[in-house]
């Protein structure tokens, strides 16, 4: 019988790691709105191309480091790998704040900057397992859908912050002795040093190893190599492998639409309405604080539905969900969005008074330029080729979007996270759940480079339904596996569905 003690510190622990789990998002999203217009503030060579692979980069460095903290915290104790990933991405955070100080390769810099942040982030794996392992079956669908909510609600409100920081402006204040600037750029990135450095304290002073199996019942030790040998028969049976692959499958296309949504959002908005680095950057954070504010309501709503309709159905719901929301994305009308007249030389558009003679690419755009009413160009830059063609996305229609996806991420994020630990069973889970995490860091790789290219060379139309064929395989591939997404120890009798 677990004593109230143990029943209180083994709780303590589990909250420690969902703050983890929020600071690791955060440490994503923070810098997600920002990333484009301070990139091209530092190194005016980046192009749309390169700043997908600087938000893709949080996630290879991810990917690498999810199967190694996963390991690591199956065969020794969870405090390891989760106080050396904090701070390592504490030290990223700061390498990010002095990216502007070298003459030359700043973006290249930033890239390393990302990668680091995101290596310092594969601690979910081990965030992941722990929480797994120190629930039993009742509490864990909680318990996991606290998780990802936290995670869910660090990757939304990382921009809030961001936004926060827009009041201090792009110059902001220049410490000269340490060379640091501390401006809309730089200042989110320390403040989330600050909480890494809070996270490791809070590990060292709180935080304590805790197991129990799927009935409550305590384990004398956390870690595989000493607790395999005293596993009960309860734990005996083969993992459904099928439904693990589809699990991660589809986790995988969740976190590439959210990656697609998040990056894309500051050049979209600045292509469409004519915004300003600053405009995009403030604009998207309010509209992303509101869609935090409606995530938290989705994730006390869905802890209770999920034990009337079961996770299964609710997952089926959020795929739908998203799946409106990029359709209505798609560009519709016909008016055209404006040009950047900084980008159109003066020998780019024929001299000539007749209208008919103006070639097809240029007549139309030309006679709506961005006004001159900034320094910084705005508008559609004429680099890319489909803002001659392709119909303006209204703002309506985006912030309709911003609901839709807001709504069904997070209720797709918990579900997929609740249904994999329920499929494992007892078992430790440090290897699987960080090839679960890898399939999610591997979605945030290809996401913004996918977006990122598709979107400069073929636009909004060609990247929105392409997102939208994306999730439509993913419905077909849960229609199939569906019944195979039950729990371990439901799947083998020893607890009723």
């Amino acid at each position: 019988v677990e004593t109230q003690m143990h029943y209180m510190s083994r709780w303590r622990s589990i909250r420690i790691m969902y703050l983890t789990m929020f600071l690791s998002s955060v440490g994503f999203s923070i810098v997600i709105m920002s990333v484009w217009p301070y990139l091209q503030k530092i190194d005016p060579t980046a192009d749309t191309s390169f700043l997908g692979w600087i938000i893709a980069s949080y996630s290879i460095g991810q990917m690498v480091a999810s199967p190694l903290f996963g390991v690591w915290s199956n065969y020794r104790p969870r405090r390891e790998p989760l106080v050396v990933s904090s701070a390592i991405s504490v030290a990223a955070n700061c390498l990010y704040a002095y990216v502007h100080v070298p003459h030359s390769y700043n973006k290249y810099y930033m890239l390393t900057a990302r990668a680091l942040v995101g290596f310092g982030a594969g601690n979910v794996a081990a965030v992941r397992s722990y929480i797994a392992g120190a629930t039993s079956l009742t509490e864990r669908t909680s318990a996991m859908a606290n998780t990802s909510a936290c995670q869910a609600i660090g990757f939304i409100l990382g921009p809030v912050f961001q936004t926060c920081f827009t009041l201090i402006g792009e110059e902001g204040i220049t410490w000269k002795l340490i060379r640091l600037q501390l401006n809309m750029y730089t200042a989110p990135v320390l403040f989330g040093a600050f909480l890494g450095v809070v996270n490791i304290i809070l590990i060292f002073a709180i935080f304590r190893e805790h197991r129990v199996d799927d009935m409550g019942r305590q384990y004398g030790s956390v870690n595989f190599a000493e607790e395999s040998a005293g596993l009960d028969e309860g734990t005996e049976g083969n993992v459904d492998h099928v439904a693990v692959v589809a699990i991660n499958f589809l986790f995988f296309v969740i976190l590439f639409v959210f990656a697609v949504f998040e990056t894309i959002a500051t050049p979209l908005t600045m292509d469409m309405y004519s915004w300003t680095r600053q405009q995009a950057v403030l604009y998207n954070g309010i509209i992303l604080c509101v869609v935090g504010i409606e995530s938290v309501i989705v994730f006390m709503v869905v802890k209770a539905l999920s034990k009337k309709t079961g996770e299964r159905a609710i997952l089926l719901g959020g795929l739908l969900i998203i799946l409106a929301g990029f359709f209505i994305l798609l560009p519709w009308g016909e008016k055209l969005p404006n040009l950047q007249w900084q980008e159109i030389k003066n020998n780019s558009i024929p001299q000539t008074t007749s209208t008919e003679m103006l070639t097809p690419a240029l007549s139309l755009p030309a006679m709506n330029l961005a006004p001159h009413s900034t320094a910084e160009p705005v508008g559609c830059p004429v680099t890319q080729p489909w803002c001659f063609n392709t119909p303006k996305i209204y703002l309506a229609q985006y912030i309709s979007s911003d609901v839709l996806i807001g709504l069904g991420y997070p209720v797709c994020n918990v579900m997929s996270y609740t249904l994999y630990s329920k499929i494992l069973g007892p078992k430790p889970q440090g290897v699987y759940m960080g090839w679960l995490t890898a399939s999610g860091s591997g979605a945030r790789i290809l996401g913004p480079v996918f977006v990122s290219q598709i979107y400069t060379h073929l636009g909004p139309r060609w990247a929105f339904s392409l997102i939208c064929g994306v999730v439509i395989v993913s419905l077909f591939i849960l229609e199939l596996v569906y019944k195979r997404l039950i729990a371990f120890s439901v799947r083998y009798g020893r607890v009723q569905e």
